[in-house]
């Protein structure tokens, strides 16, 4: 058992912890941008990762293929594309805790939640109604709203907001379990974040599939800001579906492809609706160009249209980095980065008042992302530390998001941002 860190105030500790850190080297990996000509304290990977040093390798590959092969591409050469999305499989597996089946990467985030919203929301007179939280990402309000309007449905009676208990910043998990019981007759599907993109609360998924599971509904989750950052068992926790995007936590570019996670137990459910395209179809026939579908199994079969080559070997860059580093030491590492930001951050703001730290204390209950609510100073206090080099995330209406990653940040990156915020303060306490 592992002993607790006592954390020091000052940068000798920082450059220590750093010089023992055993994931040091990956930070070498990445290009890191620069404000005013100098390079960045970059705590932006909640919104988009930096750049591995090896993508333009990566890509320049398949343009050489490309170049080289044109549509032989397809079938011949290292990695053809017309099995590309293979490669993929192993790292994301890991990341998200599942059978290399149960994962495939495609589309975007807000596509993907539409699609598979197809397969597991099917509202009857008896079950409609869908548990998410309240302020939720703005696509998954909106996909949710459209989707049950799609259906004919009124969203205000149909969509149930999980809100904070009056004076509380995040939802407890007691309260999301009673929540899914008390609905439990009417209730089809709890579809929500894995983590609070605006809090940073990460959510218990296990206890809430089972909760879901016991009252007949659908699970899944929008894991746009846990992918990558936090420790996921998606198979184990018997989660029906699950999204993701590729640009933040896990640095592959932006805008770049999603992915999904399909549990195995619908794998052998071809008559489960939904939107099918011709890469989704049992790929030994798929040249017969007949009409019928027939399912891959597994996640596969959820595909639409054929591998989008470029963006999956810029997102490859970026999980060979994570197979190397392995999830489980990059959440470790993770737990102590964060573990001194938030001691730093409360040695700093003291008392005063100015600021307040609304993601949970428990490391289980958040990933690496603190949420700073501002009460003096605001926007003011963020661009400070903008022009002091410190890229981070401003949400109104006063909150900056700081989140620093394991694979590329350092214990001396949250030392320095400490001393700059600690600089900006002074001005509003």
């Amino acid at each position: 058992m592992s002993h607790p860190i006592n954390f020091d105030f000052s940068e000798e500790f920082a450059r220590k912890m750093d010089e023992k850190d055993p994931l040091k080297e990956f930070r070498s990996k990445f290009i890191f941008p620069k404000v005013d000509g100098k390079t960045a304290i970059y705590f932006c990977g909640n919104s988009l990762g930096i750049q591995p040093k090896t993508t333009k390798q990566y890509i320049q590959k398949e343009l050489d293929n490309w170049a080289d092969l044109a549509v032989d591409g397809h079938f011949y050469g290292e990695d053809a594309w017309y099995h590309v999305r293979k490669k993929s499989k192993p790292a994301l597996a890991e990341i998200v805790g599942a059978h290399e089946h149960e994962v495939v990467a495609m589309n975007n985030l807000t596509s993907n939640l539409h699609f598979l919203m197809v397969s597991f929301y099917q509202p009857t007179a008896e079950k409609f109604k869908i548990i998410t939280e309240a302020g939720a990402f703005p696509s998954d309000m909106y996909m949710l709203e459209t989707q049950v309007k799609f259906h004919g449905l009124n969203p205000d009676e149909v969509i149930v907001e999980l809100t904070p208990r009056e004076g509380e910043h995040t939802l407890r998990t007691e309260d999301i379990l009673k929540t899914i019981r008390e609905h439990g007759d009417q209730l089809a599907l709890v579809m929500m974040a894995g983590l609070q993109y605006y809090t940073g609360q990460l959510f218990d998924m296990e206890a809430i599939a089972k909760a879901a599971r016991q009252v007949g509904a659908y699970v899944g989750f929008d894991l746009a800001h846990a992918a990558g950052n936090a420790q996921l068992s998606l198979h184990d926790w018997e989660v029906d579906f699950a999204t993701w995007c590729s640009y933040k936590y896990m640095n592959s570019g932006p805008g770049n492809i999603s992915g999904v996670f399909v549990h195995e137990k619908h794998a052998e459910k071809p008559d489960l609706p939904r939107f099918a395209g011709w890469w989704g179809h049992d790929e030994g026939e798929r040249f017969k160009m007949e009409k019928g579908f027939k399912p891959m199994f597994g996640a596969d079969g959820w595909q639409l249209a054929n591998s989008n080559v470029l963006a999956l070997a810029a997102h490859q860059a970026s999980l060979d980095i994570f197979l190397e580093a392995g999830i489980g030491n990059l959440r470790k590492k993770s737990e102590t980065l964060t573990g001194y930001l938030e001691f730093l951050i409360q040695n700093i703001s003291g008392k005063s008042g100015v600021i307040e730290i609304i993601t949970p204390k428990n490391k289980n209950e958040r990933g690496c992302q603190l949420s700073l609510l501002v009460h003096k100073g605001g926007k003011a206090v963020f661009d400070e530390l903008y022009q002091n080099g410190i890229v981070g995330d401003w949400r109104h209406p006063n909150v900056i998001r700081i989140a620093p990653t394991p694979l590329y940040n350092s214990f001396t990156d949250v030392f320095r941002f400490a001393q700059v915020l600690k600089q900006s303060l002074l001005k509003f306490a």
